[in-house]
């Protein structure tokens, strides 16, 4: 049987092995003009190795969450390279193997990680041909690279392998290298299988919920009853004599049972939550009164756009209006699960977190372990954009590896657990006010958003669940808000719009009832459901078309060309029949990534107040396409996703805490709300940056479905989710 060690991962019978030395400690003093993740991590083998069979790695600090980058990164590779993709071995997120990218989020993965690569690869490519042009006595640009191997105009060839000892990878890469010309690409902009979907669907290992290993143990963590609580007594005893309990484990109020079988680890966990006695707990607002309660909370105001409003502000039809959004939580289809092992010395942890590094400097404060002696490595999880339950998972793993050193420590969660215990999408407010001109264009522009922070993630111990319970706990850090211009809870809360006078201010509340951090979007999906809503209303206020109405007020070209194709191949200004109605939205993600404009038609039960989305037509700018596949993909998952946040999923709470501990008291859209149609509209620009895509449906579809509702119901919307029961109110049914 394979050893279980920090080199060695038994996953569903397919052994993962480190490949070499860690590449972390790069030079300090990178030069800035280096693009992407360079300036942090420079040298080309950070990125590219070349090894003496031939053989092509590729490293990167990002992970794969579902997105797709593990396909698009081998291809951004493959091409500088000359090689097939299929050829390229990818690592992907390992503190001991991969530059540190810090988080996978805020789709800064190809814009970031891709950048990076395809500069590294092409001043190996270079490196490359100038160790062959050596060999063969020829001027390297007269050399060409392709298959593995470079080649002299002569016919004569050298594989990779036979030159790669002659390559000092080790140097810094050049800021006068130059990539392919995208006129040359034969693998960059073409679709590709994508690498990681195959286990999925077959039912392989996939995911870290698969990792079986030689002498594991499964843990099961017991929670309090609601946030808050201390553990003040347990009497554990008798749950530490059933059959297949290898130990219980309490520090503070952290309690978990080990067992040696799972099923053991299950039954023992009840037991222990029976036996267990908790008080106090903090007080949550009931659900009639949360937004009156997020309106009272102390906030701290920052004034993040202004202009034009040195004049008095201009007479004209003002309209004003305010949108509600409830908190809303990731919904992983798994429950986080992660695996650690202790041999004494060095901690090796496993985990679909979304930031191996920051993960390590967390785990090392909280065990008092140096960093260089925990090792992070990134294995997918089943489902998650955002902050789930996965570094908390972590973090109860490394504690109960650290106390039962020489075993590796299984950690999976129920999915009361994930429900109750990860840290939701925050509730938010946002208000509107804009005056009409005489010439029907908007004339001023007011906006306020109030929302908690959209960030606790690690690295700080006490952004970890387990350490805040411990006997000497570790408090959670002062919440942040994070800085425009890509933001937090005011992410896209300025509108990309030409307004003549603005202003536009974020309210950051720094103290919430529930915990709350990241998810997919972060505020952009509020901002531009309520900015987005409100053009909509301006629109017909003004007796204005709402494709046009956007079109007068936007001078960028790649937005105008979003909007107008997403219009045209809709088929806007179609008459619908009754109970249907069509709905646009627009957006550019945190106003410097991705365009996305959408269409969408919706149907309308009146008896039931039930919306169901039918057709969307999304067209996208991401730059250059690397795998259309891979945008399609996202822009499809983004539609579906928002569309379920938008029209089921909100968080029931009472003054106990949490109350959505399953999928009947947390809804999601299931596969008879998916639409009939989604079309995906790429609109490449090879040679252009790339610009992340991830994210950039997520208020475009809240708002497009809301201004869908306006026309189906003749209702407006404010509030999200906006559930059959609000609709079916609202419409007075």
């Amino acid at each position: 049987m394979t050893a279980f060690t920090r080199r060695t991962l038994l996953v569903g019978g397919a052994l993962l092995v480190g490949i070499g030395p860690e590449r972390t400690a790069l030079a300090a003093d990178s030069p800035s003009k280096l693009p992407g993740s360079l300036p942090e991590a420079p040298r080309i083998d950070a990125w590219i190795r070349i090894g003496e069979d031939g053989a092509v790695t590729v490293l990167t600090g990002k992970a794969e969450l579902g997105q797709g980058i593990k396909t698009a990164l081998i291809q951004v590779a493959a091409e500088e390279l000359g090689v097939a993709p299929d050829s390229v071995r990818l690592v992907t997120a390992d503190t001991e193997l991969t530059p540190n990218e810090g988080y996978t989020a805020g789709s800064h993965s190809m814009q970031d990680s891709a950048t990076a690569i395809r500069h590294a690869a092409a001043a190996a490519r270079a490196l490359l041909t100038e160790a062959a042009g050596r060999r063969l006595a020829v001027a390297p640009e007269t050399l060409t690279v392709a298959g593995g191997a470079v080649a002299a105009p002569d016919g004569r060839r050298l594989a990779f392998g036979e030159i790669a000892a002659e390559v000092a990878l080790d140097a810094d890469v050049p800021a006068s290298v130059r990539p392919r010309d995208p006129a040359t690409y034969a693998i960059v902009g073409r679709p590709l299988p994508r690498v990681d979907i195959p286990a999925k669907v077959a039912g392989g290992a996939a995911y870290v919920q698969d990792i079986r290993a030689p002498g594991m143990v499964h843990a099961r963590i017991v929670r309090p009853p609601r946030p808050g609580a201390r553990l003040v007594d347990v009497d554990a005893a008798a749950v530490a004599t059933r059959p297949g309990v290898v130990r219980i484990h309490r520090d503070g109020s952290f309690l978990a049972v080990l067992a040696e079988r799972e099923y053991a680890a299950v039954t023992a966990m009840r037991a222990l939550a029976q036996v267990a006695v908790w008080q106090g707990g903090t007080p949550v607002p009931e659900p009639d009164a949360l937004f009156t309660d997020l309106a009272s909370r102390d906030a701290t105001r920052s004034v993040i756009h202004e202009a034009g409003t040195g004049a008095p502000a201009p007479a004209g039809r003002r309209l004003t209006a305010q949108y509600r959004r409830r908190y809303q939580m990731h919904g992983s289809i798994g429950p986080s699960c992660a695996v650690a092992e202790f041999d004494g010395d060095r901690l090796t942890v496993w985990s679909h977190a979304q930031g191996m590094f920051p993960l390590r400097k967390a785990l090392a404060e909280m065990l008092a372990l140096p960093e260089d002696r925990i090792r992070c490595i990134h294995v997918e999880g089943s489902g998650c954009y955002g902050h789930n339950g996965a570094d908390d998972a972590a973090g109860d793993a490394a504690l109960l590896a650290k106390a039962l050193p020489g075993r590796p420590v299984r950690v999976q969660y129920t999915r009361e657990q994930e429900h109750l215990w990860e840290p939701y999408g925050g509730a938010m407010l946002t208000t509107a006010s804009a005056a009409l001109g005489p010439d029907g264009r908007i004339a001023d522009w007011d906006y306020a958003v109030r929302s908690p922070t959209h960030l606790t993630r690690p690295p700080g111990a006490g952004q970890l669940l387990s350490a805040r319970m411990l006997e000497t706990p570790f408090p959670a850090p002062p919440p942040k808000a994070l800085a425009q211009p890509e933001g937090g809870g005011d992410r896209n809360a300025i509108p990309l719009y030409r307004l003549p006078r603005a202003r536009v201010a974020h309210d950051f509340v720094t103290d919430m009832p529930l915990r709350v951090s990241a998810l997919r979007s972060l505020g952009a999906y509020m901002n531009v459901f309520s900015i987005e809503s409100f053009l909509d209303e301006l629109a017909e206020a003004a007796g204005a078309d709402p494709v046009a109405f956007r079109l007068r007020h936007l001078d960028d070209p790649r937005a105008r060309a979003v909007i107008e194709a997403a219009a045209s191949r809709f088929g806007w200004g179609t008459i619908l029949p009754k109970n249907r109605g069509a709905g646009f939205a627009f957006a550019r993600y945190k106003n410097l990534a991705a365009y996305c404009a959408l269409a969408v038609e919706v149907a309308l039960e009146r008896e039931s107040g039930r919306v169901r989305l039918v057709r969307a037509q999304a067209a996208v700018d991401a730059g250059e396409v690397v795998n259309p596949h891979g945008i399609r993909d996202q822009i499809e998952g983004g539609i579906i996703q928002a569309m379920s946040w938008s029209l089921f999923e909100a968080v029931g709470h009472d003054a106990e805490g949490p109350t959505s501990r399953d999928w009947s008291t947390y809804p999601i859209a299931r596969f008879p709300d998916v639409p009939d149609r989604i079309d995906v509209h790429l609109i490449d620009r090879p040679g252009s940056p790339f610009l992340g895509a991830g994210e950039v449906a997520q208020g475009p579809t809240a708002a497009a479905l809301a201004n869908a509702i306006r026309q189906a119901a003749g209702v407006r919307l404010r509030e999200l989710p906006m559930r059959p029961e609000l609709v079916k109110a609202a419409i007075g049914v």
